[in-house]
């Protein structure tokens, strides 16, 4: 990597719909800067940027993927991330790497779904934006009634830097705002003037000085207004739109021009960490500050193994040096530096602040990490990613596959934030949980190719609870006799439901269990078991053991196979014998004595009620109010935010939201977005509880 010094650097990430033509227009990009050829292209696979095989094969951006050209005597980095909101963990952590985004919009299709979401990722992030206007050699495209829909669902601040000269297969050229002479020669589709007094306000908006020369009437220099666009840019002020057709190459240059003259350098955007004493620290993009950086990315590659791309952010980073890895704490010797070109890597020494390099081969670090100097403690934001909603359970499809699964489920989770491993406690089903159909599908096809590893997948089980609203007691008898010493134990029992709210200092007295000698209490299922023995009916010895059986046959459940939880058991009275009574025999006749008496306490099952929000175009309100109302949903509020947009809060059984991602997406057209967090347990409706016992009761049957 030729060293460049800070501000001769431009980090610059690409966002946007899905096939708007981001990675088309960093191809396109690449071989106007004299990288290649040719223009790499997606349709036959050329692309630079499609270092998977699932993108290749698919032709859509799977992953986050970079580049770099030199242009005007300045490096670009350039971060191409998905289009598709099932993939957004890329673009979030992507976003953190750079300082400017090119927000990519098809101008056929206008402002899409993921047009709007990465605008404002871009925003939060306090990135400067740029509206890239795609494919304008399409049909039957107005661009003023697409600039005007810009303008009126993201500012007035969005102004075109250029229009196009031609509509259509005639789109040859574009011609600047900025340069108001001879705008009638360009065949201009809309006179470039037209634009001119609105970005020059916002010009002009960001200096005072320029701001009062220009309203007394002074002319500015061609060098001050370019100045003032830079610092417009900066602040937000102005958000410029430029015309391209990256599949031609037309108004590509032009774009070029503009990113290294006005996108920002690493230093003009104000970073901030937090030190290890608490403070705020503004960090300085300089080589002389201490090194802090921070991982964006993960990629597992079958021939340089892991590769962690990482954002040096202050500081010089140089390979066999040792960093301190903030979220172990732990010093980490850095072997390799890599500079990367989509799927080629070259060795470099050291990478400097505002660089992108990627260190190869060291397993401890993982995505959102901070970097920072031996001696030193400073804390980068972590990157908040979102829960992935759609599950799935997973098996191995052969016994040579079952051997290899969980390393390389493993590989994929810390190569993809929103892809998450689980194995619930409940159901002993391993399940893998992403944002969407198409982003399980795509995990399934890199485990086939990359990891020869066949999965089969089904909807997973809903992890329902066992419970009971009355109070009950009864006994049960176990007596075995088969030659020599035997088996015997009798135990009686009596079973009150628990509250959630209860306080287990205050609850667990004489006072409301008579005889109450001893209690245990788990906390997390709420169950207390309660030695109530009086007279020594039955030996201290043996009441463990009791314990032990009705802990074991809450496990299996009673009704439909589910955990039992929210109850007191107490054992008040029992019988054994001298010679045949042991541990096996008193479990046996507790797990027996629980089973009868549960049965006859009115049990009920629970299922898991999930918190949820559902954010929506305001127009789609009503269907997705509606849906709510056949899964068994309550609205609980809503919100209007930015955008035209709607947050609808809810809270809905996890049963009826098995296929919600789906719905929503039909019924939004693709724009709608929700998350969900486990809230509590709430009964089941009798009418759907006899179909979940009949249903294990039909399965236990089979078995």
């Amino acid at each position: 990597m030729s060293k460049y010094a800070s501000e001769k650097i431009r980090n610059i990430v690409l966002v946007g719909h899905g096939a708007v033509g981001k990675t088309t227009l960093a191809d396109q990009m690449l071989f106007k800067a004299g990288v290649g050829s040719r223009a790499g292209s997606v349709d036959d696979g050329t692309s630079q940027l499609d270092t998977d095989d699932e993108a290749r094969q698919h032709h859509f951006s799977i992953s986050a993927a970079m580049v770099h050209f030199e242009h005007h005597g300045v490096r670009v980095n350039v971060i191409d991330t998905p289009g598709y909101p099932d993939f957004v963990g890329q673009v979030i952590s992507a976003v953190c790497a750079a300082e400017t985004a090119l927000i990519t919009i098809n101008a056929g299709a206008g402002i899409e779904a993921n047009t709007r979401r990465t605008f404002e990722l871009a925003g939060k992030a306090h990135l400067a934006r740029v509206l890239v206007l795609n494919k304008l050699d399409g049909e039957n495209i107005s661009f003023v009634r697409l600039v005007d829909q810009i303008r009126e669902t993201f500012g007035a601040n969005c102004i075109p830097m250029n229009v196009p000269c031609g509509a259509g297969a005639t789109f040859k050229r574009v011609k600047s705002t900025l340069n108001l002479s001879h705008a009638e020669e360009n065949g201009a589709v809309v006179d470039p003037s037209a634009y001119g007094a609105a970005m020059m306000d916002a010009i002009v908006e960001a200096d005072e000085e320029l701001m009062e020369r220009y309203l007394e009437g002074e002319t500015l220099s061609a060098d001050e207004v370019l100045g003032g666009v830079n610092k417009a840019i900066a602040l937000g002020s102005l958000i410029p739109i430029f015309c391209v057709s990256a599949k031609t190459g037309v108004g590509v240059p032009e774009l070029m021009n503009a990113v290294a003259d006005f996108a920002l350098t690493p230093g003009e955007l104000v970073r901030h960490a937090t030190s290890g004493g608490g403070d705020d620290v503004e960090l300085s993009s300089s080589d002389d500050g201490p090194l802090v950086a921070q991982v964006f990315k993960t990629r597992i590659d079958p021939f340089v193994s892991k590769m962690s791309f990482i954002r040096v952010l202050s500081g010089r980073m140089t390979k066999d040096s040792m960093v301190k890895d903030m979220r172990t704490g732990k010093p980490v010797k850095v072997h390799q530096l890599l500079d990367v070109q989509g799927g080629q890597v070259e060795s470099v020494d050291e990478a400097h602040a505002g660089d992108v390099v990627v260190v190869a081969k060291v397993d401890e670090f993982q995505v959102g990490d901070t970097l920072v100097a031996s001696d030193r403690s400073f804390t980068l934001p972590t990157f908040d990613f979102p829960s992935p909603m759609i599950g799935l359970a997973v098996e191995p499809k052969s016994r040579a596959d079952q051997q290899k699964i969980s390393g390389a489920l493993h590989k994929i989770e810390e190569e993809d934030p929103t892809f998450r491993i689980t194995r619930d406690p409940q159901t002993h089903e391993m399940v893998m949980r992403g944002m969407s159909d198409l982003h399980l599908q795509i995990v399934t096809e890199r485990l086939h190719k990359r990891d020869k590893v066949d999965i089969v997948t089904h909807a997973p089980k809903v992890p329902y609870r066992e419970a009971f609203i009355g109070r009950a007691e009864g006994s049960y008898r176990h007596k075995k006799q088969s030659g020599g010493s035997g088996q015997f134990a009798e135990v009686h029992l009596r079973v009150y439901p628990l509250s959630r709210d209860i306080d287990p200092e205050t609850e667990f007295t004489r006072v409301n269990y008579e005889s109450l000698r001893e209690h245990h209490y788990n906390k997390e299922l709420n169950f207390a078991f309660l030695d109530c023995v009086s007279g020594g009916t039955i030996p201290n010895q043996f009441i463990p053991a009791i314990e032990k059986g009705v802990i074991e046959r809450m496990e299996k459940g009673v009704l439909a196979g589910y955990q039992i939880q929210d109850l007191a058991v107490a054992v008040f009275f029992g019988k054994d014998h001298p010679v045949d009574s042991n541990e096996a025999a008193f479990r046996t006749a507790a797990s027996c004595c629980f089973r009868d008496v549960f049965l006859q306490a009115k049990p009920c099952l629970l299922e898991p009620v999930m918190q949820m929000e559902v954010t929506v175009p305001g127009d789609h309100l009503g269907a997705i109010t509606s849906d709510l109302n056949p899964r068994r949903g309550r609205m609980e509020g809503m919100d209007s935010v930015a955008g035209g947009m709607t947050v609808v809060q809810a809270r809905a059984p996890l049963a009826e939201l098995t296929t919600y991602a789906r719905a929503l997406s039909s019924m939004t057209g693709g724009q709608g977005s929700y998350t969900m967090e486990f809230s509590h347990y709430e009964q089941v409706p009798p009418h759907e509880q006899q179909k979940i016992v009949a249903s294990a009761q039909m399965k236990h049957d089979d078995e």
